[in-house]
């Protein structure tokens, strides 16, 4: 039976990235069955042990592992598919983002929410709660920052919301104002997160939700895009209820064509731990990875929780959860044998969890249970020394090297850019470290991705960023693959194209181990593949 069903993938590269022998021979081919590869070797021997089987030959094309993206954000970005996409690529200046809301507004009901994502006020231009008047005086308007952790309403929207001058900042964000105390729209994290995402809110009017309809439809949207990108698994940092509803719907009407990890909101953890529900729960397309929870703000939103000033200001940045909070947060997730990530950007909040975890693991022992580091940006030796010590895995921006380029130099600093994405120190200090883009906050191609981890270079202005920080060809690939495989606690199942592992794959037009660093995010996906079944084709 299982000579009729194999099939035989041939390509004239294939990266397996085999742990067993990672400097020698690679193969010319590998055999799947049931979704599964169940040897590698060449084409003749494959042929002979599966005589009947079904040669996939790819030519001169080169195949690697599956991307796997172990910080990104699908439910979230369901949403904004329905929505304005107001990226700097898309509208390129603020003019051509007022006309967008402006055209948006003339064809919505009066009264009715106008919403766009991606708006980054560093490429794009200043815009605040005036210029949105201007173009949407009758109608609500939020726009979301590129990095996720503020934005800008218009003044119905505020009257919407119940805020106005004399409502007090939220604990852990901020209604920022005008030089003569007006509120000028921007609300930061908290003041966002709290009318943005009604699961998260603390009382009071928010902003409506779509319909599940709408979200299964822009999660749909969402998935072919991914995997056209050649991604064939992710990990979405922070879900409810209602997301894994989604998820399951996508699934039952098949058309879920990647595998999703899931990290559940610290907000909804009391009903996933009366129910027993943890790490590892679910199969090998829907699977429960671990919880998640929040420090600080953002980089490229400039309220990270730093030890040293931004660049040319006296300010530090946010923390969003009080120390003590955090503390009690992890304790409980760690002490009911579950995997936390943590949010923390800057080298203050790290080293506030880092307290946190070694306080924890001292005095309630989970062997293996492996803690993770959302984001993880700022890093110094001493950081260095306590992951590796506690096992923590960093889950930092792969690609916002090459996306903010010269800015972040700006914004930090070129001194404190050697720390920064730390993908090279977190390697030779053996620590794990996994591929993420933070969609929508940075760009989710897994090939820009590495382009940016190996020429840490801006892809917009060509300025180097951090460029001791720059990993090989070959680690970049690993980082996407198995690191990203090993933040999920599924290194035995993903990320290699070896015996056992699941058949997931990518068809590239050229090889990134060979090629100009310069070029990896101009290779063509050709194909996507998973568990053997391909589910995009150039």
């Amino acid at each position: 039976m299982e000579e009729t069903t194999a099939r035989i993938v041939r390509a004239g590269s294939i990266i397996a990235q085999s742990e067993t022998s990672p400097s020698g021979p690679e193969p010319e081919a590998f055999a799947i069955t049931g979704g599964i590869i169940t040897a590698t070797g060449s084409l003749a021997e494959l042929r002979d042990h599966h005589p009947r089987a079904e040669v996939l030959d790819f030519g001169a094309a080169t195949i690697v592992p599956g991307f796997n993206d172990a910080h990104t954000h699908l439910a979230l970005t369901a949403v904004d598919a329905l929505h304005l996409d107001l990226s700097h690529l898309t509208v390129g200046d603020v003019d051509t983002l007022l006309a967008t809301i402006a055209a948006e507004v003339s064809t919505t009901s009066a009264g009715e929410w106008v919403r766009g994502s991606r708006y980054d006020d560093q490429k794009t231009g200043i815009v605040l709660r005036d210029e949105l008047d201007r173009v949407a005086p009758g109608h609500p308007v939020v726009v979301s920052h590129v990095a996720g952790h503020w934005g800008v309403v218009n003044s119905a929207a505020l009257a919407r919301l119940g805020i106005d001058e004399s409502t007090p900042d939220p604990e852990g964000g901020a209604y920022e104002r005008y030089p003569d105390g007006r509120l000028n729209g921007k609300l930061v994290e908290r003041a966002l997160m709290n009318v943005i995402m009604p699961a998260t809110s603390r009382g009071g009017p928010t902003i409506p939700v779509d319909t599940a309809e709408d979200r299964q439809r822009g999660a749909v949207r969402t998935i072919r895009a991914w995997n056209a990108a050649g991604i064939t698994s992710i990990c979405d940092a922070l879900v409810g209820p209602e997301d894994i509803a989604l998820f399951r719907a996508v699934r039952a009407a098949g058309d879920l064509s990647l595998r999703i990890g899931m990290l559940l909101s610290i907000d909804h953890y009391d009903k996933a731990a009366d129910l027993g529900v943890g790490s590892g729960f679910g199969d090998d397309m829907l699977r429960l990875i671990g919880v998640k929870a929040f420090l600080d703000g953002a980089i490229g939103g400039r309220t990270c929780l730093l030890s040293e000033p931004f660049e040319g200001t006296d300010y530090r940045g946010l923390q969003t959860t009080s120390t003590e909070e955090m503390a009690r947060n992890i304790e409980r997730v760690h002490a009911d044998g579950n995997r936390i990530g943590v949010h923390a950007n800057g080298d203050a909040a790290i080293s506030l969890v880092l307290d946190a975890f070694e306080d924890v693991a001292a005095r309630l022992p989970r062997p293996g249970l492996r803690h993770r580091i959302e984001h993880c940006s700022l890093i110094d030796d001493e950081i260095l020394r306590r992951m590796r010590a506690l096992g923590a895995i960093a889950v930092p921006f792969a690609g916002y090297a090459a996306y903010h380029g010269g800015a972040l130099n700006s914004w930090y600093g070129p001194e404190r850019m050697e720390r920064m994405f730390a993908h090279r120190s977190f390697l030779d200090a053996g620590v794990t470290v996994a591929g993420s883009s933070d969609y929508p906050c940075g760009p989710y191609q897994p090939l820009f991705g590495l382009q940016s981890l190996v020429t840490r270079t801006g892809a917009d202005d060509g300025e180097l960023v951090g460029p001791s920080q720059r990993v090989s060809a070959a680690e970049a690939l690993e980082i996407f693959t198995v690191g990203s495989a090993e933040s999920t606690g599924e290194e035995s199942r993903k990320g290699r194209l070896v015996p056992g592992h699941l058949a997931d794959f990518v068809v590239l037009g050229d090889n990134p181990l060979t090629i100009d660093p310069h070029g990896i995010s101009e290779i063509e996906v050709l194909s996507t593949w998973v568990s053997g079944a391909e589910v995009h084709r150039a």
